[in-house]
């Protein structure tokens, strides 16, 4: 297994975020990544890399180019509003909700925060577009790893800050490009003719869902908790399963607050059985491990000992398979949980 590491993650740090009325420290940390390569390279999992430029054309495909022009000239802009806001992060404060107008890019920087934002748990820092751009290079360099001829039939982006709540025109949920998307358009660029992405995080990939819901190539499956009580919301319901030609394409497996294992699995079956009649090409599988039963802001009852299970059972797909990092959030544990997955998928 090749793994594509980010050396820059750490430039994104967020201060603060906006989390139940306050501000607190932010939960998306760079520890979170040490502590997974840590545990990679203990177990002598994977063939570390770093990977190469981040091709921006492609991400302009995956998101729309004026959303990604904002995001590589946020920070430049927000020092140039008042030098001392290089001691602050860009969180937004305004959004245009239902009713208001979202083809018209305004000129006023805390109008466009919001225009391509959609919460205010998202911290914009200095080194956001660099850190996010090297995860994109992570994911798309992974794709390319496992379609080449003769290379790896798994490869993983690791990277942060995360991806799957990212849309095609915004940020949020601590993501800013969406690496699940970027891998399963590169594949399809590399010549899969189908490609699944299967969300394993606890919250709904809000942002990869609504990139693909209108394609009939790709198909999307998220495992999640219920978005009538769990981030993000307005997003992940059963219901939903793609309009135009990707009618049939989403499939949505919300699960309840205190779900177990048990529970859980029933779920994953569900889905790993909609990609093999999906007949996919390859998978990206969304890692998160913040259905952990000690994570500290979800509500899955999954221990370190069971993600072994969930290695194997995305491995019984037989498919070329790109991972791409997403949340979990009790840090001394994500690298533990990490390498389990990826030592039960069969490293």
């Amino acid at each position: 297994m090749l793994i594509f590491h980010n050396p820059v993650h750490e430039k994104h740090q967020g201060r603060q975020e906006m989390f139940r009325g306050k501000l607190v420290p932010c939960h998306e940390t760079a520890a979170r990544l040490e502590f997974v390569l840590d545990a990679l390279r203990q177990r002598s999992i994977g063939e570390l890399r770093t990977p190469s430029a981040a091709d921006i054309a492609l991400i302009k495909r995956v998101h729309s180019p004026r959303y990604v022009d904002f995001l590589a000239s946020a920070w430049q802009e927000w020092i140039a509003l008042d030098p001392a806001n290089a001691q602050l992060d860009v969180l937004p404060s305004v959004w245009p909700v239902r009713g208001f107008r979202h083809d018209i890019e305004p000129t006023n920087f805390a109008a466009r925060v919001g225009l391509f934002s959609f919460d205010s748990g998202c911290p914009l820092t200095a080194g956001t577009w660099e850190a996010a751009t090297a995860g994109a290079a992570c994911a798309i360099d992974a794709a390319r790893a496992v379609s080449a001829t003769g290379g790896p039939r798994t490869a993983m982006a690791l990277t942060r800050p995360p991806g799957h709540h990212a849309g095609a025109d915004f940020f949020g949920g601590y993501c800013f490009l969406n690496n699940a998307a970027l891998a399963a358009q590169a594949l399809r660029d590399a010549g899969a003719a189908r490609v699944a992405i299967l969300d394993v995080d606890y919250h709904h990939g809000n942002g990869t869902q609504s990139i693909f819901y209108e394609r009939g190539d790709v198909l999307t499956v998220s495992v999640h908790g219920d978005p009538a009580t769990e981030y993000p919301f307005f997003l992940g319901y059963a219901d939903e399963l793609g309009q135009g030609a990707g009618e049939g394409r989403n499939l949505n497996l919300p699960l309840p607050a205190g779900t177990d294992f048990g529970t859980w699995t029933q779920a994953l079956q569900q889905g790993l059985a909609a990609i093999r009649t999906f007949k996919a090409d390859a998978v990206v599988i969304a890692l998160g491990v913040d259905t952990y039963e000690g994570d500290p802001i979800s509500k899955f009852k999954l221990k370190s000992g069971d993600y072994f299970e969930v290695g194997r059972m995305v491995a019984s797909l037989g498919l070329p398979t790109v991972f791409t990092m997403e949340g979990g959030y009790a840090v001394a544990d994500v690298g533990i949980n990490v390498a389990n997955v990826l030592e039960g998928f069969g490293n």
